[in-house]
């Protein structure tokens, strides 16, 4: 009986099962001479940087190449394979790009002809000098060549069509090799989120990076419904962290006053194409800044980010043109409803019966349980949010969606928060940190009967976290920035998965 490794799937179509065999009969005759997956083999260069380095005009000339008589040793994957009788061109990828192999029999001799049995998705070594062919490229006159792994699956021309979308998800390290602009995607990602770490550790912002805990014994730091996972030794159910804050916070009471962390969040919600289960937050807290500072160092790090990564501060995403350069506008929430919704009077803003008839008339769901402040919220987000194209931050937020936030000094029912929107989604959300124990603890307390009342999203009661509060908080501003949809906003990608190299799938048939 043949091993299962020796069965292809038997979802795949029979011309490409055929292809799979033809090349498990070619790694038995490896395993067979014993050179089957070697590991010895040591690369002193990256295609990528030899295609910079000798594109100076000074170096890239054919002769100035081979006077120079470079040697190198290089690695990656076989993406093309021409051969033309005793000569054969191979186009290798590494992770930084691409590089020809100028291959020739009299060179390589016996070699040669086993070489011209491998196929596009083997992994390859290869040694020689550098040079430049007649039609210009830069190449290696490769006089060493190794077979370092063999690939059992074709790789495809190209993916294309709405199920193939489906399959780069899926096989996204399949999706990495044969398409560019994923690989651009998320090495811009990577760039991103670098720079991000060393602008906020530069001076004078001076923050510290830390961990905080993804297991809780309370879910805390925002109004979402967690999952919840079971502990087996202690026989405790805990949950993946919505958010880091109340963690985060409890560091600044600590003495910690400028903290930040980039990791994951997890939120038992739907899946589209702006959200995923798990998501990655920078989450920062200042102390001795009010929400003020904080949009100023939310609307800094974003054009800096740009500006880094890009080069420019003018973006286009789904086809509109957004600029990050100039200042982000700054707009109360009640002053925006107000302008979109012209049959809303002023007087009726915080009139609670007036608004669930405007909202029933905007056909917007109206709980029992809703204040004013949460249908002020939901009519926003139906009549306003998709409107806002151009950054804009959305100030002044009502207590009652804001349960972490310090209310307005002189506006009560009104907090010190913002949300910046681009394009009609959320990319951060910030404000000024609610430091009063007492004040605080009375809000967990309208949470905690929320949730009894049926919402899923509310928050719980978190004693520990009142017990920090009542040591001291000091004055603080905090900010939430969703580093996906930020990328997704550099990289004028459409869905959040495409921004995601590992997004959620439903399970495969």
């Amino acid at each position: 009986m043949s091993e299962a490794t020796d069965t292809p799937p038997i979802d795949l179509p029979i011309d490409e099962n055929k292809l799979i065999a033809e090349r498990r009969e070619k790694l038995k005759a490896l395993r067979g001479q014993g050179i089957a997956f070697p590991n010895d083999f040591r690369i002193d260069s990256f295609a990528g940087d030899l295609q910079v380095e000798f594109a100076d005009k000074d170096v890239q000339t054919a002769e100035a190449i081979e006077v120079a008589a470079r040697r190198v040793k290089v690695a990656g994957r076989i993406v093309l394979k021409r051969v033309q009788g005793k000569v054969s061109f191979v186009q290798l990828q590494d992770m930084s790009g691409r590089l020809q192999l100028f291959i020739h029999q009299g060179t390589l001799g016996d070699a040669y002809e086993a070489f011209k049995g491998w196929d596009a998705g083997d992994i390859v070594g290869a040694e020689g000098l550098l040079m430049r062919t007649k039609t210009g490229e830069l190449s290696v006159r490769v006089d060493a060549l190794r077979l370092l792994t063999k690939s059992l699956r074709p790789l495809p021309d190209k993916f294309h069509g709405l199920a193939d979308v489906e399959q780069r998800y899926r096989q996204r390290y399949v999706d990495l090799i044969v398409t560019e602009e994923a690989r651009r995607t998320f090495m811009q990602r990577s760039r991103v989120i670098g720079f991000m770490r060393q602008w906020l550790e530069a001076a004078p912002r001076r923050f510290m990076e830390v961990e905080t805990p993804m297991m809780h014994m309370i879910p805390g730091g925002a109004t979402a419904r967690p999952f919840v996972t079971h502990h087996n030794a202690l026989d405790l159910d805990l949950y993946l962290r919505v958010a880091p804050e109340l963690y985060l916070k409890r560091l600044v009471v600590g003495g910690f006053d400028r903290v930040y962390e980039i990791n994951r969040n997890f939120r038992n919600e739907g899946v589209s194409t702006r959200h995923n289960p798990e998501f990655t937050m920078l989450e920062l807290y200042q102390a001795y800044a009010t929400y003020h500072d904080i949009m100023d160092l939310t609307e800094s790090v974003i054009r800096d980010t740009a500006q880094h990564v890009l080069g420019t501060t003018q973006l286009s995403w789904e086809g509109a043109a957004i600029d990050v350069g100039p200042a982000f506008r700054r707009w109360r929430m009640e002053d925006a409803v107000l302008e979109h919704n012209p049959e809303i009077k002023r007087d009726e803003l915080r009139d609670r019966d007036a608004m669930a008839a405007h909202a029933r008339r905007l056909h917007v769901p109206v709980k029992p349980g809703y204040g004013w402040g949460k249908l002020l919220l939901e009519i926003f987000e139906k009549t306003v949010e998709h409107t806002l194209i151009q950054p804009t931050f959305i100030t002044q937020h009502p207590v009652e969606v804001s349960p972490l936030a310090r209310e307005n000094d002189t506006d009560k029912g009104i907090t010190d928060r913002f949300e910046l929107f681009v394009n009609g989604r959320e990319i951060a959300n910030g404000f000024s940190e609610l430091n009063d124990p007492e004040d605080q603890a009375a809000r967990f307390q309208a949470q905690v009967d929320a949730k009894d009342a049926g919402d899923d999203e509310a928050m719980h009661f978190d004693a520990d976290y009142i017990r920090a509060l009542e040591v001291g908080l000091p004055p603080t501003g905090g900010l939430g920035i969703g580093i996906d949809r930020l990328v997704m906003l550099l990289t004028d990608s459409a869905s959040i998965r495409d921004v995601l190299l590992f997004p959620y799938m439903r399970p495969e048939a």
